[in-house]
C-alpha cells in the first residue's frame, strides 16, 4: 500500500488496542463478571466486563482475516461468537487468556498492517451479516470497534473505582 498510509492506521490501531490492553489488565477481580450496564441491559450476561472484552478480540481478528472463510480463532476461543443467537462461550474467559488473545490480535495486526497492498486494501469483503466496500475501510471501522469498546470498559472502571485511563494518542513506530 502507497506510504505511509499502513504506518498510520498501525500506529491508531495499536493506541486503540493498548487502552484496550490496559483495561483488561487495570479491571480488578471483582469487576471481571460485572456488568457494564447492569440492570439497564435486557441481556446482562453479554455485558460483563469479561465478555465484552472477548468480543471486542474475537471481532478484532475476525475482521483482520478479511473473511469467515477459513477464519479460526486460536485456542481456546471457538466460532460461537458468530452465533446469531447470541450463544455465550461455554465458560467465562479469564484475564491471563484474553491478555494473550490480544496479544495475538495486536501481532496479527501490525503484520496485516505490514503486509497491506493497494490492491488489497480495495478489495470488497463480504460476511453473511454485511458486505463493505474495501478491506481499508473495514479496518478503519474494526479500529472505531476496539475503540468504542476499550473506552466503554475505561469508563466502567473509573465510575466503579476511580481507576483513570492513560491516554494515548498515536504509538511512535
Amino acid at each position: 500500500m502507497t506510504a505511509p498510509w499502513p504506518t498510520m492506521l498501525w500506529s491508531q490501531f495499536e493506541a486503540a488496542i493498548y487502552m484496550l490492553d490496559h483495561a483488561i489488565a487495570d479491571c480488578p477481580d471483582d469487576l471481571w463478571h460485572a456488568s457494564l450496564w447492569g440492570e439497564h441491559s435486557d441481556r446482562p450476561d453479554l455485558s460483563q466486563f469479561w465478555y465484552v472484552s472477548f468480543h471486542t478480540l474475537f471481532w478484532l481478528d475476525l475482521y483482520l482475516s478479511g473473511s469467515v472463510e477459513g477464519f479460526a480463532p486460536p485456542p481456546p476461543f471457538t466460532l460461537n461468537e458468530l452465533d446469531p443467537a447470541g450463544v455465550l462461550p461455554e465458560r467465562p474467559y479469564t484475564k491471563a487468556e484474553l491478555q494473550t488473545y490480544l496479544a495475538y490480535c495486536r501481532r496479527k495486526c501490525q503484520t496485516t498492517l505490514e503486509s497491506l497492498t493497494d490492491e488489497a486494501a480495495n478489495r470488497r469483503c463480504t460476511f453473511p451479516w454485511m458486505s463493505i466496500n474495501s478491506f481499508g475501510e473495514l479496518l478503519i471501522n474494526t479500529m472505531r470497534h476496539v475503540q468504542e469498546h476499550g473506552a466503554q470498559l475505561r469508563l466502567f472502571l473509573g465510575q466503579q473505582r476511580g481507576i483513570e485511563a492513560g491516554w494515548r494518542a498515536y504509538t511512535a513506530s
